[in-house]
């Protein structure tokens, strides 16, 4: 249970840290859309437009004008309202609890930030795409973009992004158990809040601080910084985390075993929460009073509790959650078992029992505690067991799978095809290969393939691309899927032209003994649709005319050359010499202008290349960049 709300501190951020002119903000909010939509704002249109989004809280009105400026500035290839546009979009997504849709968006954005050299853009984008792992419990994934994004944002003016990002990269270090590097980072952020005076940074650096000193046993220094935070938000009528600090407080005088207090603070917790509609903090408050009613011996509500609690648990964890009510019951009927064996033994003794009839009712006690105890032992045991099985089988499936697609197949139990607009395929093939494997032996032979193939894989990796599949001697891959982007073409091609050199360097330098082919490419660019097939040993794949012509592509290209079609040529011939070469004849007995791709234009710059995300569930909050609604 940690502070998950990170985009609250940007908000102060936007509204200059003046939070009591909240209103007047949203009054504003409102004249300006009404300006724009009467065609009465002077100057440009995109810095109305952005003007517009940042000052925008109803998360479906963010979506509306963050998509109308990207559409704007795509007109012209506005790069840095396109930057803007993708990082309010992917707010707006977060706002939304769509949160594949908001890294696609953030990633979207940085491409945009790298191409105009922002690094104060770069910086806050590293952050919030840190936080949206973070979120997703991806935790070694999200401390890398944390560490980016702090190193970007020390280089530039901007004190509390930089201070925020600490926050939250603090909050992710007591997640992780890391007690002194999140104190470290906290402490800093915390250092920085008071120097530019901002009373919300300092309310949430004194919280999660508490936070820390609960986790080490510190109780009373936890219970005086908590206060302190809940004070200070309280007088913002900043309410939203202060349901998870009266969850804390309440977790503290439970280890003091002070429960009237501590249900207190969490019937408290549970109120903010439910009126503000945080389903993180509901369940984690319901949990928190379950677990005292168990304490208390109040068996009925604390069954109640739990289950409130389980009707907001992540759908990954039902099994061992139903386990959980299952045992909450048990104990329920037990004790309500309890009850009628201690009123019969009162009736018993009233009527003078004798003291064997009481020996053999303790010793069935007895019989069912130690029943009860191995239960719960062996379920514990299992637990463990299913947990390593499903770290192993996740981690096969992401060998097999995108990440994205994985995490849907796990999730859904199917995957839902999905249309791509704009996709590259590349198909290589050697050159002459069914001869060589008629007179090598099969073991050189499929030494051979697996030395071009795991070089290829290499290459796609570095230049983000996906890998569809093998078939014999042809490599199959695409660029602009699982997520697309807007210069997957050029990416594609990139590797072709790696690809193209490995293969001739390897022949030209071939001994006596080794097995080099050559190879020919083809690409092609175009709309696919994309999904899973099969029930048994399934595989993702791509299908539609795009496809297809690729495979021509290749087909009708030479050993060492690299074959495009038109559609391709088309987007990459200002960067890339390219030779026409004729036409050739398609599905429907339409013809296609074919050009040879010679190498990359001197004035031409490679675009930025960025590892492909590891998507895991989302979990609920926005975070650093976003704005609450």
């Amino acid at each position: 249970m940690f502070l998950k709300y990170k985009g609250w501190l940007l908000a102060g951020l936007i509204c200059l840290f003046c939070l009591t002119l909240a209103a007047q903000e949203a009054a504003r909010a409102d004249s300006i859309i009404v300006q724009y939509e009467k065609g009465e704002y002077q100057g440009n249109e995109l810095e109305f437009l952005d003007s517009i989004a940042k000052n925008q809280e109803d998360p479906d009105l963010l979506l509306k004008y963050a998509d109308l400026l990207i559409a704007k500035a795509a007109e012209d290839s506005i790069y840095d309202y396109l930057h803007r546009g993708y990082l309010h979009k992917g707010n707006a997504m977060q706002l939304k609890g769509s949160y594949a849709s908001s890294l696609n968006a953030f990633f979207s954005s940085l491409n945009y930030a790298h191409l105009t050299n922002n690094q104060r853009g770069i910086g806050r984008l590293n952050i919030s795409i840190a936080d949206t792992y973070s979120k997703s419990g991806n935790a070694q994934t999200s401390e890398d973009y944390y560490n980016r994004g702090i190193a970007v944002l020390r280089t530039v003016n901007d004190s509390i992004s930089l201070a925020t990002a600490l926050l939250n990269a603090g909050e992710e270090y007591i997640r992780r158990g890391k007690f002194d590097e999140a104190m470290e980072h906290i402490s800093e952020s915390g250092e920085i809040f008071e120097q530019i005076n901002y009373p919300l940074g300092t309310a949430y650096t004194l919280g999660n601080l508490g936070m820390i000193y609960a986790e080490q046993g510190r109780n009373e220094l936890a219970k005086r910084h908590i206060y302190e935070a809940i004070d200070i938000l309280e007088e913002l009528e900043h309410y939203y985390p202060i349901a998870e600090y009266h969850t804390y407080m309440a977790d503290i005088y439970a280890k003091q075993e002070d429960f009237p207090t501590a249900f207190d603070y969490a019937e408290r917790a549970l109120d903010v929460a439910t009126k503000y509609g945080l389903k993180d903090e509901i369940g984690q408050a319901n949990l928190t009073l379950a677990d005292l009613s168990e304490a208390a011996g109040r068996f009925q509500n604390a069954y109640y509790y739990f289950k409130d609690y389980v009707t907001y648990r992540d759908s990954v964890k039902n099994l061992e959650t139903i386990q959980q009510m299952a045992n909450m019951r048990t104990d329920y009927e037990v004790s309500q078992k309890q009850v009628e064996v201690d009123l019969l033994a009162q009736q018993r003794q009233n009527q003078k029992i004798t003291m064997i009839s009481t020996i053999v009712a303790l010793f069935l006690i007895a019989l069912l505690a130690l029943g009860l105890y191995r239960r719960n032992k062996y379920i514990n045991k299992m637990s463990r067991v299913l947990a390593r099985e499903k770290n192993r089988s996740d981690h096969l499936l992401r060998n097999i799978l995108p990440e994205e697609t994985a995490r849907e197949l796990k999730d859904r139990g199917k995957v839902k095809s999905q249309r791509f607009d704009s996709v590259t395929v590349m198909f290589a093939d050697f050159k002459d290969f069914t001869y060589h494997s008629e007179y090598l032996e099969p073991e050189v032979l499929v030494e051979s393939v697996d030395y071009y193939f795991t070089k290829f894989d290499e290459v796609i990796e570095k230049y983000g691309l996906e890998k569809i599949k093998t078939v014999g001697d042809c490599y199959m891959c695409a660029g602009g899927l699982p997520f697309p982007s807007q210069d997957h073409t050029h990416k594609t091609l990139l590797a072709a032209l790696e690809i193209a050199d490995f293969v001739k360097n390897a022949k030209e330098n071939q001994t006596n003994g080794e097995v080099r082919f050559e190879i020919r490419i083809g690409m092609n660019t175009g709309p696919v649709v994309a999904g899973v097939v099969g029930k048994k040993k399934f595989a993702y794949d791509i299908w539609g005319d795009t496809v297809n012509i690729a495979s021509r592509m290749e087909t009708s290209s030479e050993a060492g050359r690299i074959n495009i079609s038109e559609n391709t040529y088309q987007l990459v011939k200002h960067h890339f010499e390219c030779e026409y070469r004729g036409e050739v004849e398609v599905k429907g007995n339409k013809t296609m202008k074919m050009y040879y791709v010679t190498k990359l234009k001197e004035f031409a710059r490679k675009p930025k290349i960025e590892r492909k995300p590891s998507i895991e569930p989302a979990k609920q909050g926005p975070e650093i960049f976003s704005r609450p609604a």
